[in-house]
């Protein structure tokens, strides 16, 4: 048997000698590459056997091209989705096994759309601001293209002529000028709907060497053709001098920042990492002058090191902004972009930890690479560190800053906006134990591709909740969203990176948000300290308002779980009723609530087998609400899950809370162990607009101290605030001490 496998494959190998296509994703020596490595790399064998499964099936069951009517979730989307995927496999398939029952399969399919597409109008479904063919908005079209381009150049000199001049002239071209030219307020943005056009027509283009696609996809529709790339400092392609922005280098220039941070967030940078990568692929086979991935110092690679660095010890994307909860490393998206950091950024052999945990690789030279190197045991875990990742262009736009200590993930946002698909919600922050939430950001009001909620589509309450401040871990002032709920409002300003730092025993990220209230200034500060006596990291949050008196705050907490007991009287409300009528209020009902009694408010809570305990200082005017989502509701679209506010009327103020995670319970064995907080007192020691100084003591006894400075960041300023015995000193930023018994 491996006789006749050697046999076949120096015959198909020779016969491919001669071969221009394909040259795309694959190449004729990558492809011989593969056909040589079979049985050699088992990763690769398997993803191969896998592959070959799926698409055999859906040639066994045949070809369906239905008319389209559908939104997403609904038949006939799902089926060209199905469609465009199957091609792709089933192009890597034929050129890895030469077997022509994959050439068939591609060919007649893309027969039955060239016949079909000519008879079509604009998609019936009249939700998308850019209605599609195919599907109900370009941007799947655009998916459609890109994946079927790569199934294109797999058979393209294995087809008749004819029918690549039919193939070319009836179907790709008209259907690349549908989403470009006829389409330009979806193709000519900074967008990652944009980014899928950019290379869904750049993508067509280098198979058919049209280079006028080409062009729009690099430089927009608006540009002139240059007789020559510009070159940047790198050798990479740079933007034309004097044009409109537009196109897939404008993409980049735009979107990312320095550090590889995606201004969406990385819901979005996943889906949008996709056509940025597999087109890079396709431009550094066929256009290698370009120097694509070198393009911004290698960003394309770092942005798969930032997506990779926001996730929890699960690999789970942090769900901010527009995004559902679960997504992760192990989406095809990832599959694709590990591999290709791997293969193209210089062998990063922790890089291979994470492919052996997604379990497959790309059929492409960056997929044998990768499985090459682990059947060659070169794998090591992957480090995931703390790290502030900063927002914009040019890194001068905000940030997010992720704290890890353990099995504990902070994450605070400081970024920009995040344009349409942004949340209100500057300052917020996402508390992980491990995989699980402790501290929760709500995510997207949205059931992806599940037609039974409103076609898979985002719901209206995506709107009027998720995307509103009330819905987020942070302040809200006079129960008014963030600049007022305003979009554009928003896009005009960031927020401001103040402080961050990490040591063996203390991390800190600290931010400021100048422009959401007028006449407010907000500074959070939050702190991972890793304290002798405490089983895990204990976290510190300090949020500084200064604002006019008789100002009114509400401060949200999410958390994850069932409450177990509070040192307050809670009153419980027999009637519910929603909190308010806008700015998401009115999508919370308001179950119990209490008037601060003492000077700490203490809530401990239960989840997956895990005790957490939050404790706040309180003043005495102070109320603590006790929420949860699901007011005015009526499809049940939103999760019921609980909340608290901190609802405190002054003027400039500090609010202070530590967050415990603590002990275990077992179902087995019915035993609590360390159930209750370990804090047995917190006092603020200093709140003014200069200084923060916190002191907690432990129930064994320990007191601590954290001073932070406001106003001066240098690491070489001496503080001192209070006076005789009271009087506290330090250097830097911050202090935090153990103070002696």
């Amino acid at each position: 048997m491996r006789v006749l496998k050697v046999i076949l494959i120096l015959l198909v190998s020779f016969g491919l000698q001669a071969q221009e296509h394909p040259n795309l994703v694959l190449t004729v020596e990558g492809v011989e590459s593969m056909r040589s490595s079979l049985g050699s790399a088992p990763f690769f064998d398997q993803t191969v056997a896998d592959v070959r499964q799926q698409v055999d099936a859906e040639v066994k069951s045949g070809i369906d091209v239905p008319i389209p009517k559908d939104l997403a979730g609904g038949y006939t989307h799902e089926r060209h989705k199905a469609n465009f995927f199957t091609m792709q496999k089933a192009g890597v398939l034929f050129q890895i096994t030469g077997e022509e029952k994959y050439a068939r399969y591609i060919r007649d399919m893309l027969l039955q759309y060239a016949e079909m597409y000519p008879t079509l109008d604009k998609h019936p479904a009249t939700r998308s601001y850019a209605r599609g063919k195919f599907f109900w908005q370009c941007l799947n079209d655009a998916n459609w293209l890109v994946y079927t381009s790569q199934a294109y150049d797999c058979i393209y000199d294995w087809l008749d002529k004819k029918i690549v001049k039919k193939l070319n002239e009836e179907l790709f071209r008209p259907y690349a000028e549908y989403i470009s030219i006829e389409n330009p307020q979806f193709f000519n943005r900074i967008h990652n709907h944009s980014t899928w056009g950019n290379a869904g027509v750049g993508m067509i283009g280098l198979v058919m060497e049209d280079e006028e696609l080409l062009q729009w996809a690099l430089y927009g529709l608006d540009m002139q053709v240059p007789g020559d790339y510009v070159k940047d400092n790198d050798g990479g392609a740079i933007q034309l001098e004097g044009q409109k922005e537009a196109g897939f280098l404008a993409q980049i220039n735009h979107a990312f920042s320095p550090d590889g941070y995606y201004t969406e967030g990385p819901y979005y940078q996943r889906y949008a990492l996709y056509p940025f990568l597999i087109f890079a692929q396709g431009l550094t086979n066929k256009k290698p002058e370009l120097r694509i991935l070198n393009y911004r110092n290698d960003l394309l690679i770092k942005a798969v090191y930032a997506l990779i660095n926001q996730t929890n010890t699960a690999g789970e994307f942090f769900p901010i902004n527009d995004a559902q909860k679960g997504m992760s490393l192990a989406s095809r998206e990832l599959v694709n972009a590990v591999s290709m950091a791997y293969h193209y950024g210089g062998n990063d052999p922790q890089l291979l930890s994470l492919i052996e945990k997604q379990g497959r690789v790309p059929l492409n030279d960056s997929g044998l690479s990768a499985a090459i190197g682990i059947t060659e045991g070169k794998s090591q875990p992957y480090e995931f560190n703390s790290l502030e990742l900063t927002d914009g262009a040019n890194g001068d736009e905000g940030a997010i800053g992720v704290l890890r200590s353990n099995d504990l993930t902070l994450m605070m946002k400081y970024a920009k906006h995040g344009m349409g698909h942004g949340h209100f919600d500057r300052l917020g922050f996402l508390l992980y134990d491990g995989a699980e939430e402790v501290i929760q950001d709500y995510g997207s009001a949205r059931w992806v591709n599940i037609e039974h909620k409103d076609g898979g589509g985002y719901l209206k309450e995506n709107t009027s909740w998720a995307k509103q401040t009330i819905a987020h871990n942070t302040l809200v002032v006079d129960k008014d969203s963030h600049f007022d709920g305003k979009v554009d409002d928003a896009e005009k300003s960031s927020g401001d990176p103040y402080f961050f730092s990490t040591s063996d025993k203390v991390g800190i990220v600290s931010a400021r948000e100048l422009n959401a209230y007028k006449n407010v200034e907000m500074h959070r500060t939050m702190a991972v300290l890793e304290i002798d006596e405490l089983e895990k990291p204990l976290v510190l949050d300090l949020f500084s308002v200064q604002a006019p008196p008789g100002t009114r705050y509400d401060l949200p907490l999410y958390y994850m779980g069932e409450l177990m007991s509070t040192n307050q009287k809670v009153k419980t409300n027999s009637d519910l009723l929603p909190m308010g009528r806008e700015s998401g209020y009115q999508h919370l009902w308001l179950e119990g609530q209490a008037d601060a009694a003492g000077d700490l408010f203490r809530m401990t809570w239960f989840d997956n087998m895990n005790f957490y305990t939050v404790t706040s200082v309180v003043s005495p005017d102070d109320k603590l609400l006790f929420t949860r989502i699901g007011a005015n509701d009526p499809s049940f679209n939103l999760r019921r899950d609980p909340g608290l506010i901190h609802r405190r009327t002054s003027g400039s103020t500090l609010f202070a809370s530590l967050y415990e995670m603590h002990g275990r319970y077992s179902y087995a064995d019915e035993i609590p162990i360390n159930s209750f907080s370990s804090i047995n007192n917190v006092e603020v020691v200093d709140a003014s607009e200069k200084y923060m100084a916190l002191q907690f003591e432990l129930k064994s006894g320990e007191q601590y101290q954290f001073v932070f400075s406001l106003k001066d960041d240098r690491s070489s300023s001496q503080h001192a605030i209070g006076s005789g015995d009271a009087r506290l000193t330090w250097t830097g930023v911050y202090d935090f001490r153990k103070l002696d018994k």
